[in-house]
């Protein structure tokens, strides 16, 4: 009702101008040959404005900035948006005495003071809100199992933020996104990309409104909250990791989790797509730096000492995922895996509509632990990759398909089910040699590997010619000594 009086009252004014003053506007700065209207109206008239109205009004100007700052219309917003939960036929006196005195004190505050309050007190409110959403975790994943719901009402989109050399800054909402069990695919095209030769540095950055409102979605063209998530360089972009290519594109990975697609025949950007895992997701992407979650546990592991066999890694848990743009692949969990320093037998559990007893090895060595999840010996280990596997792209002009890539989820949870190592990466698979260790394989053979700093993933595949079909022959993790020991 507050909204519909101001439009009236604006409205009003406007046609009274017209008739009077052609040139000028709405609140002109005196002596610039326009009529200024008198602060105490402008007021009045920002009196009937809800807050993010507000906000975006404190934006047309410097005149208009301070009068949006204006403490007497910020206290009756947050007084009433911040009431007590409760009504009462009589005020208490003393309440009441407080009530005055809390608007008498206005005057003493700083310009904005309650704005600030208010705008905290809100972003508080929503922190609250996401930190019950996010309280339940998947036992599967060891995750938050409402992610995508802490992503709905948060409101957060996602924005690159394209830097040239000369400074100027190019800023691009995302175009699709695709929510999958454990990651976020987003992604960005555009028919007016900058020019790659000027291009520096790429900013991924989610964004969230500053006051957000739970009945209504959230609007591109409101005060919003931008978190810095990772950066990239561009400078030398085709020196980076080439995943795969087409008749179209050729795609580039740039660690942590972003391809970067560009076009044959032009050298220039075609997409860009990023790949999120949910740990902490929502926390980076509003508030940049996550907190600290983890209780302070110290895992042990014991590389020298021969004669305690019984140490090492023992209850850990692996969830791993391959899809592309909502296809998946592969979608597999694997409990209860450990190891010992030398070689000894585990349990190998095998989550898949059913569970699968079995045997393997596990070994400590050159600073690495080496646990074998699925291996070449147990034919009852070795899992079909469903459909035909390629990763899917899009733009305004051309999509296509690139063979034998995918994007793979890792969740790696350990004795405790807290995340120990996650990512979501871009991988391909590479033609390789038949494995001298293992049993013949009838087919060609391929391998996927991905590294980072906490490890390294190895898959080996075999393609079934009968079937059409790929199928895992051997998935093997190696966790850094180093990372364990300081894992906290």
């Amino acid at each position: 009702m507050a909204t519909g009086r101001a439009r009236l009252l604006h409205q009003h004014w406007l046609g009274v101008q017209a008739l009077r003053l052609p040139l000028g506007g709405l609140g002109a700065i005196p002596g610039s040959g326009g009529f200024s209207l008198p602060s105490e109206i402008l007021l009045k008239i920002l009196s009937y404005l809800d807050a993010t109205t507000l906000l975006c009004t404190g934006c047309v100007n410097r005149r208009f900035y301070h009068l949006a700052n204006d403490n007497f219309i910020w206290i009756r917003i947050y007084s009433t948006a911040f009431s007590p939960k409760r009504c009462n036929w009589r005020i208490d006196p003393v309440e009441k005495t407080v009530a005055s005195m809390n608007l008498l004190s206005v005057e003493d505050k700083e310009a904005g003071y309650w704005k600030k309050e208010y705008i905290a007190k809100r972003i508080a409110s929503v922190k609250a809100a996401l930190a019950q959403v996010l309280k339940l975790v998947n036992p599967y994943t060891g995750l938050p199992a409402k992610t995508k719901e802490a992503l709905r009402i948060s409101g957060l989109g996602w924005v690159i933020i394209l830097k040239e050399k000369s400074g100027k800054e190019h800023v691009m909402e995302h175009a699709d996104l695709f929510i999958n069990h454990s990651s976020v695919m987003v992604v960005w095209y555009s028919k007016n990309w900058p020019s790659l030769a000027t291009l520096s540095t790429l900013d991924l950055c989610g964004v969230t409104p500053v006051l957000m409102d739970w009945h209504k979605p959230p609007t591109k063209n409101g005060p919003r909250w931008p978190s810095l998530v990772a950066k990239y360089s561009l400078s030398n972009l085709t020196d980076s990791t080439l995943v795969g290519c087409d008749r179209f594109v050729r795609i580039f990975h740039l660690n942590p989790g972003l391809l970067v697609g560009l076009w044959k025949r032009a050298e220039e950007l075609a997409f860009v797509m990023a790949n999120l895992h949910f740990h902490h997701l929502v926390e980076k992407a509003h508030w940049a730096r996550p907190p600290c979650t983890y209780p302070s546990i110290v895992h042990l592991v014991f590389v020298k000492c021969s004669c305690s066999p019984e140490y090492g890694l023992h209850g850990y848990q692996l969830h791993v995922d391959l899809h592309s743009s909502g296809t998946f692949y592969l979608c597999s969990t694997f409990r209860n895996l450990f190891t010992k320093q030398g070689d000894t037998e585990f349990l190998l559990q095998f989550e898949k509509k059913r569970s699968i007893h079995a045997a393997a090895n596990g070994y400590i060595e050159n600073g690495y632990v080496k646990l074998i999840v699925i291996h070449f010996q147990n034919s009852t280990e070795h899992l079909p990759l469903i459909g035909k596997v390629g990763l899917s792209w899009r733009t305004d002009v051309f999509d296509g398909c690139i063979k034998s890539c995918s994007v793979m989820d890792v969740t790696l949870l350990d004795e405790y089910g807290k995340p120990f190592w996650c990512f979501s990466s871009p991988v391909c698979m590479q033609s390789s040699a038949n494995p001298s260790d293992g049993p013949y394989f009838v087919g060609p053979t391929y391998c996927i590997d991905y590294e980072d700093s906490t490890g390294t993933m190895h898959m080996e595949l075999v393609w079934i010619e009968e079937t059409e079909e790929y199928f895992i022959v051997s998935m093997v993790l190696y966790l850094s000594i180093a990372k364990i020991n300081h894992w906290s």
